[in-house]
């Protein structure tokens, strides 16, 4: 007789109408609304900033409501097929119901890590700068492979990516660089990278074929809408340099001085960028990182928590590390603050990062809850 899965579908069913209400659906549902009312307005994109917010936030709308959704209607087809089953005795249909429940269970185990994410700015995109420190060149080649690593996983989730400003070694790799993720909860799940990240291998450009140990500082900010109202940035405090764009090795990828540089005086913070075409574009985009860097800032102040929102030590050295990735004498990532850990190195370098992201968001809850009920 096939087997039912009646009472473990009920089960998912659960789940899901719990997620729809911490997730506030009902209220998304009515935001998208009206959104879409404000989208059809003729006059929208007489002012482009605004616009590129509505069309920003109808787009993160969509695609969340449509993932609640989907799982839905998911769960409704399978019901009915293990209805099916049970009726006509039908054991491929219910190792079908079987396959697809597991499915399903498996994307709300990935939807609960979303209800995690309960920061103020979880929601909001991300800026990520990533900056090589202790290690030489191969400093520089792991802060290039970080970069590849996060854009790998940004692409795998749909999130869309800009490179802002790339530095580059003289022999290989990145100095520096700073990109923008844009997607739902992008800085949420951003934040749990926010350290200093340890590599462990043969070096690559060893004559002897050494091992050598590198490191790379992440560090992650949130994209606010409001940023540009919130902070001011009067001429006075900065000082704007120009110069040629260039690639690898230093070759040169631009013939004008359309590369910005901005130093902020009061702060010290610097922010750079090339992508974009004209030197204009450029300053714009370079003002826009800075200001997120400046809020990000001032809310740590208010907060009176510098170190632990920054989260971790600014120190890119030994011993300062949140999470190792050894690739020699045995394959290994470890996560130093969740203790998670996985043997398939390469899976994490090509970007899939969602069970380290997870680890350590469930361990951060966890010891927020145990902090409250000791002081209760």
């Amino acid at each position: 007789m096939a087997t039912s899965h009646a009472d473990e579908l009920a089960v998912q069913r659960e789940r899901l109408d719990r997620f729809a209400v911490d997730l506030d659906v009902a209220g998304k549902r009515h935001r998208l609304e009206e959104l879409q009312a404000v989208a059809g307005e003729p006059g929208l994109w007489d002012d482009a900033d605004r616009a590129r917010q509505v069309t920003t936030e109808l787009k993160r709308l969509e695609v969340e409501l449509a993932r609640i959704d989907g799982l839905g209607e998911r769960l409704d087809d399978l019901e009915v097929l293990d209805e099916l089953a049970g009726e006509e005795d039908d054991a491929a249909s219910a190792a079908e119901v079987a396959a697809g429940l597991a499915e399903v269970q498996a994307e709300l185990d990935r939807l609960e890590v979303v209800t995690l994410l309960s920061g103020e700015h979880d929601d909001a995109d991300a800026i990520v700068s990533i900056h090589a420190g202790e290690g030489g060149v191969d400093a520089m080649d792991w802060a290039q492979m970080l970069q590849r690593m996060y854009l790998r996983w940004a692409e795998k989730r749909g999130y869309e990516t800009e490179v802002f400003d790339r530095s580059y070694g003289e022999e290989a790799g990145l100095k520096s660089t700073t990109f923008e993720v844009r997607g739902p909860d992008a800085y949420g799940f951003l934040s749990v990278e926010h350290g200093v990240h340890r590599l462990v291998r043969i070096s690559p450009f060893d004559a002897q074929s050494r091992r050598q140990t590198s490191f790379a500082l992440v560090d992650v900010v949130p994209v606010l809408p409001e940023v540009d109202e919130e902070v001011e940035v009067p001429d006075e405090d900065i000082r704007v340099d120009v110069y040629r764009s260039s690639g690898p090795g230093g070759q040169s990828v631009n013939t004008t001085d359309s590369a910005v540089r901005i130093t902020h005086l009061p702060t010290g913070l610097v922010v750079s960028c090339q992508n974009e075409k004209s030197q204009h574009q450029n300053k714009a985009v370079a003002l826009r990182v800075l200001k997120a860097k400046l809020a990000d800032l001032e809310r740590q102040k208010r907060a009176a928590q510098l170190e632990e929102l920054r989260g971790g030590p600014q120190n890119v050295g030994f011993g300062s590390q949140i999470r190792s990735y050894v690739q020699h004498p045995y394959q290994m990532v470890k996560d130093l603050r969740s203790d998670h850990e996985t043997g398939n190195v390469q899976n994490v370098l090509d970007g899939d990062l969602d069970e380290l992201m997870e680890a350590e968001l469930r361990r951060r809850v966890r010891e927020t809850s145990e902090a409250q009920t000791a002081s209760a």
